[in-house]
């Protein structure tokens, strides 16, 4: 059957849900029994409700603060999870590994073991699906805040039951981002339809009065990816989300290091999703906005990654994104000990403290950046639904097979990967190469001039050697990168 943009008729969920569950290699569970998952979340105090504790957040005009954070053994991951609540974190992440990612629980399992022997991880995250319901909400039940899921699994299926049915009120990804960016060989029909479920199950627990929120990953390859083509990723999970019953919804953005930029890219991925599900008739899904800080490559010195940890929050407090996701000044070297992880919360919270009553100035820059990307985004959502002959699923598959939409550096072979970003003379993300993107002529000049213009102060030609040196850029201190 073809892949489209409609809600999955409860018969056939709860058909294809049997056949998830039976494939669990450890074996079924009571507490998988929807019935039962909906009635345990919904004893669960609002204080562990992400949804809620957003919809608060912004109303007061709060920036929530959030770690990445996973450990193989149940009760390590425990223990991280507490020490990151007491540094002041307000959502707790449990940031999976990457063999359950990729539905390889055998692997998972070794690795738990082995770490267990030897005192030390040997996964790089927590094996959710391997310590199952019970392991999952013995985590949820130790903290006193909202747990959320972050992970990069083409196929969420059986992770998702697993950590709605023990509590945790959030998950992230999105059958585009957390496949293009991520994998390399799986197919975007797949990977769509596969999180059409994963949304379903949320908007099942909806329709019984559990609020859950889902966050599409914003960042994508989290390297010079220009806001318009972050933002419509962000908009298309969020309309395929609502499609199956979601009704709070967290798009993101990685932070591009243009403090107007960044501004402009968080206030327009508010205001764009919302008019998109208005005008695709979702009325009352609730949105919010998080920011990620800076995901490109970090100073190996820890006093300068500490400099941009707090340049990166000054950013999100000003931009007044509802959530932020922390890094450490350890990003360098690895996975961060828990005291650096907890040392880069802490940093973060100061400053969005510091900040939280102030305003980033109005100005013309501010508003010609957000005209600019409202202009993009709604030429590249137009295509896609063109493309896609009105219905969003078959677009996204389309336009990316034609590369009307292109992700720069993703692995997967299902995107152009014919589009090259570069900076402007001021340090904003443009396109340097468009490939086959779908951007009107106009468009297109506009990148062209603000790319020329730094040529020509720079003294060079405009070249592909010009992203290579945005890339390393913020690593060696400078926004901009210069010739060598």
């Amino acid at each position: 059957m073809e892949l489209e943009n409609k809600k999955i008729p409860l018969e056939q969920f709860l058909k294809e849900r049997e056949k998830v569950l039976s494939d669990w290699i450890t074996g079924s569970s009571p507490e998988l029994d929807l019935d039962k998952a909906v009635a345990y979340s919904k004893n669960l105090p609002e204080s562990k409700n992400l949804a809620l504790l957003l919809i608060k957040a912004k109303a007061e005009g709060r920036t929530l603060v959030q770690p990445r954070a996973g450990v193989p053994v149940l009760e390590e991951h425990i223990k991280l999870l507490k020490h990151l609540e007491s540094s002041g974190a307000d959502v707790l992440p449990s940031t999976i590994d990457s063999y359950t990612r990729q539905n390889r629980y055998i692997e998972a399992e070794k690795g738990i073991k082995e770490s267990k022997e030897i005192g030390r991880a040997l996964l790089n995250g927590f094996p959710a699906v391997n310590h199952g319901v019970e392991g999952c909400r013995k985590v949820q039940e130790s903290v006193n805040v909202p747990l959320q899921a972050r992970h990069g699994t083409p196929d969420a299926r059986l992770l998702t039951e697993i950590i709605l049915a023990s509590g945790w009120t959030s998950n992230e990804g999105g059958g585009i981002s957390y496949n293009i960016p991520y994998a390399k060989s799986v197919p975007l029909e797949t990977s769509i339809r596969n999180w059409q479920y994963c949304d379903r199950l949320v908007g099942y627990y909806e329709e019984h009065s559990v609020h859950i929120n889902r966050e599409p990953f914003g960042p994508l390859t989290g390297t010079l990816v220009p806001p318009s083509i972050s933002s419509t990723v962000a908009i298309c999970e969020a309309l395929l989300a609502a499609e199956q019953g979601v009704k709070n919804i967290t798009v993101g953005y990685g932070m591009g290091g243009n403090i107007v930029q960044d501004v402009a890219a968080i206030k327009t991925l508010q205001t764009l999703t919302e008019k998109y599900l208005k005008e695709k008739g979702y009325l009352d899904v609730f949105v919010s906005t998080v920011f990620h800080q800076w995901m490109g490559g970090f100073p190996d010195n820890e006093a300068e990654a500490a400099g941009l940890i707090a340049f990166s929050s000054t950013v999100a407090a000003l931009s007044k994104a509802s959530k932020m996701i922390t890094k450490s000044p350890q990003e360098s070297v690895g996975i961060p000990t828990m005291e650096a992880n907890g040392y880069g919360v802490k940093e973060s919270k100061y400053v969005i403290t510091m900040l939280k009553d102030q305003q980033m100035v109005d100005s013309v820059k501010l508003r010609q950046e957000m005209h600019q990307i409202e202009v993009e985004v709604d030429c590249l959502m137009n295509c896609i639904y063109k493309v896609g002959d009105g219905d969003l699923a078959k677009g996204v598959v389309r336009a990316f097979e034609q590369g009307l939409i292109d992700v720069p550096f993703a692995p997967s072979k299902y995107n152009a990967g014919k589009i090259l970003p570069a900076r402007d003379l001021e340090g904003n993300i443009r396109i340097l190469e468009f490939g086959h993107t779908c951007y009107s002529d106009e468009i297109k000049e506009f990148h062209r001039q603000k790319i020329q213009e730094r040529a020509e102060f720079q003294k060079r030609p405009i070249s592909f050697q010009m992203t290579v040196d945005d890339v390393y850029s913020v690593s060696l201190g400078k926004l901009i990168g210069h010739k060598k």
